[in-house]
């Protein structure tokens, strides 16, 4: 599995429309074959933060992600609401998708 993090700061004025922004892209990775998850989050901390967590499930699927038309046109979209060149954490890992947390489960009682 190809894991990729990214880390984007956006404008302080796009900041509340950046999920907006990014929805076609988003939509549109989420239905790619080798995707196997794209989620965004915003940093409690600073609110002009948002973090990507996506993962594909080979360098295959991962390259013709890049190679997308989507892709392309997100990044143009992400070019005019950023503040700053994101930052980008890219791996290969020995698994397929999220596995169970051994350390912790819902109390049962």
């Amino acid at each position: 599995m190809i894991f990729i993090a990214v880390r984007f700061t956006a404008r302080p004025d796009r900041a509340d429309a950046w999920l907006d922004l990014v929805a076609d892209f988003t939509r549109a990775t989420r239905e790619e074959p080798g995707n196997l998850f794209f989620d965004w989050s915003r940093d409690v901390d600073d609110p002009n933060r948002f973090v990507l967590l996506e993962a594909f499930a080979d360098a295959e699927a991962g390259a013709a992600h890049v190679a997308s038309d989507h892709f392309r046109a997100g990044l143009d979209v992400m070019a005019g609401a950023i503040a700053t060149t994101p930052e980008i954490i890219n791996v290969e890992v020995p698994q397929h998708g999220w596995g169970a947390m051994a350390e912790l489960a819902p109390r049962t009682a």
